[in-house]
């Protein structure tokens, strides 16, 4: 992306996009104490929301603490299954950027009523209809709102939010000496040049499959396919892939693979390059045997960036496919919006 163009500065989504170093730069990562102390107590975490506000922030949330030892309970879920569960003695931290999304309000009033009284949450507002029913506390995002519809920039400060939690429940603040680099990274990824024909190649396939790590980063650009280039996606999640996929590929199918493990390389090739004759493209911070888009690393904050390099790419392939990047169909910004009840 190149906000200096007038193919790309024109959207709301590519501004919003470019606006997200910024946001990072800008990211206080002391704030929340409440939301901290009851995790810490509680040694719990359970995240919920619904499409973009859950699934990165959640899931780099819980890989992170995974790959970190931290000793927590942590899970996501979507609100109406999270609602079957009992979470009576666990955190639970909800997202909306509206603050208006049904099924989180639903649950938090549940729970509310319940007598719990750890529910946080995270929306872009202040005074809204999560907020007024979170006991714990409502916070509300500095990146200020949204034109497009997909979701970029807010999703990557839930994110930094949630992981700003981590990183003091777990005893240190290493974000808060890191939020500059990062920023400069991301913008690296977002505004590098990517290979015309390959752009060109993966907008002429017919469906793009996106493979990785259960981290929220794939899962997530998966959705922004969709609302991005109106292309069908898929995630496949790990090995999912090679694991039977396959039989329904076809040639023009492309895979995109977000920072593969090496020891898997050879058998995608097998499988998806010389099985069944598919595109395989890598988004990496090394060279892979196959393209690749490289991208910076930094330490345990490389979601960020992996995801900043897919959102370049998707506009690359949204432009070549002649897509108006701000204009949907049927997509909206809430999806499924809580509406005042009638008198």
């Amino acid at each position: 992306m190149d906000a200096t163009k007038a193919r790309y500065a024109r959207y709301r989504l590519v501004q919003e996009m470019l606006e997200t170093p910024g946001v990072i730069a800008g990211f206080d990562p002391a704030q929340a104490p409440e939301a901290v102390a009851a995790i810490k107590s509680a040694r719990s975490a359970f995240f919920t929301g619904e499409g973009s506000s859950r699934i990165f922030p959640a899931k780099n949330f819980i890989a992170q603490a995974l790959a970190g030892g931290v000793d927590l309970q942590v899970a996501t879920e979507g609100s109406h299954q999270a609602a079957e569960y009992d979470l009576a003695r666990r955190v639970v931290l909800g997202a909306s950027n509206s603050g208006k999304t049904k099924e989180v309000v639903l649950l938090f009033d549940r729970l509310r009523k319940a007598g719990h009284r750890h529910l946080f949450s995270l929306s872009a507002f202040a005074d809204t209809p999560l907020g007024a029913v979170s006991s714990g506390g409502a916070y509300v995002l500095s990146c200020g709102k949204e034109q497009a519809v997909a979701a970029t920039k807010s999703v990557v400060e839930q994110g930094l939010f949630y992981h700003s939690l981590l990183d003091r429940v777990a005893g240190g603040n290493r974000l808060a000496g890191q939020t500059k680099a990062l920023a400069r990274k991301v913008r690296s990824a977002l505004t590098q040049a990517i290979d015309p024909a390959l752009v060109r190649k993966l907008a002429r396939a017919d469906v793009l499959h996106w493979a990785g790590r259960n981290d929220g980063v794939a899962e997530e650009l998966t959705l922004k396919t969709n609302e991005i280039t109106r292309k069908k996606s898929a995630f496949l999640e790990g090995t999912y892939a090679v694991h039977g996929i396959e039989e329904v590929m076809t040639k023009r199918d492309a895979v995109i693979i977000v920072e593969p493990f090496k020891a898997e390389e050879d058998k995608f090739e097998e499988v998806l390059v010389k099985g069944v004759g598919c595109t395989v493209v890598a988004i990496a911070s090394r060279q892979t045997r196959f393209p690749t888009i490289r991208v910076p690393a930094l330490a345990d904050l490389d979601g960020y960036i992996r995801l900043a390099a897919g959102w370049n790419l998707l506009v690359e392939i949204g432009l070549a496919c002649k897509v108006d990047l701000d204009t949907t169909k049927r997509a909206r910004k809430v999806g499924n919006e809580l509406k005042p009840a009638r008198r």
